[in-house]
This record gives structure tokens, sequence and C-alpha cells, in this order.
């Protein structure tokens, strides 16, 4: 009886993953060398789990670069993904236009995507931000502006989804390109 009761501990530890154990994609990991998972959130839109997500930052005290995945439970176009963005966008304070530009570009990059696949996108400076599907790069879009709207959909203090901020953000500050120092 023991020996099942231990079988059964060592069973349920195993499949839980602690933060600070979590496997980095290697996607992500090739991209920016070694990084650190800073959290983890989930996204209910309307009592419905629309995607899982997972900020990570390089290992360095001084990184610039980081990555967000969001790991999908529902089913949404590709241009869809990007009419959101393109608004969420707006709602932080981007113009009209130039949101409605990376609305565009991004409505061309964007695949369709079913319950659990994954699209990533990497921050790296002075290279801008690279998106992936199911670990393949699909394209990259330059500049800092860009990175930083957004990202900031997730990682901005005017968020519309403040819980999640919370959750990916943890105790430790977001990223310098969304918040400058901290």
């Amino acid at each position: 009886m023991k020996l099942i009761y231990s079988l059964a501990i060592t069973l349920i530890l195993s499949s839980i993953t602690p933060i600070g154990l979590a496997k980095e994609p290697p996607h992500i990991k090739s991209m920016m060398g070694q990084v650190q998972l800073q959290g983890l959130g989930r996204l209910n839109f309307w009592g419905f789990h629309v995607y899982d997500a997972s900020l990570y930052r390089g290992s360095a005290k001084d990184s610039q670069e980081f990555a967000l995945e969001l790991k999908y439970q529902r089913s949404f176009s590709g241009e869809a993904i990007a009419s959101r963005t393109a608004q969420e966008m707006k709602n932080l304070g981007v113009a009209d236009p130039q949101a409605a530009f990376w609305g565009k570009e991004l409505a061309s990059i964007l695949p369709n995507v079913e319950p659990g696949q994954t699209i990533a996108a990497v921050y790296i400076p002075r290279q801008g931000t690279s998106f992936f599907f199911e670990g393949k790069k699909i394209s990259q879009i330059q500049g800092a502006d860009f990175a930083k709207a957004f990202f900031g959909i997730w990682l901005d203090s005017k968020t519309s989804a403040p819980k999640l901020r919370a959750e990916l953000l943890g105790q430790d500050c977001p990223p310098p390109l969304i918040s400058g120092a901290c």
C-alpha cells in the first residue's frame, strides 16, 4: 500500500511544473539564448477560455529581450486576431491610421489558429519583433514603436486585461521597452 501511495504522489508531483522549472520553447530560446519564464496567465472573455499566455525574459539582469507566447484554446482566423490587435493598440493610444496599417500588416502574416496551437512574438532590440506559429518563424516586423504598441496590449498599465497583466508580470517589472525604468 505504501508503494502505491508513493507512486501516486510521484506521478502527481511530476505532472506539476513550477514556473521556475518550466521548459522554454526552443524557438524562443534560439532567438534569445538563456531565458526565464516571468509569468503565466489566462485570458477569459465572457467566461470562455480564449488563450494561455507566457512571458519570457532574457536571463541577463540588463536584458532588453523578451517574448510572449499565446496558446489558443479557441479557433480564430488570422484576420480576426489582427483586427482585435489593431483595436487594442488604438485603445492604448496608437493613432487610428498607424493601428490600421499595423493591423493590415498582421492580417497578411497571422495564420488561422485552432485550439492547442501557439503564436509567439519575440522582441530583440534593433531587430524588431519576430513572429512564430507552432515554433516556426513566419515573419518579422521592424521597429520599437510597433513592439511597444503590440506588447503593450498585454503589458502596458492601460491594458484591457489587467488581471492577465498581473499574472504575466508577477512581482517583476514590465520590460524596459514598455515601462522605461522600474
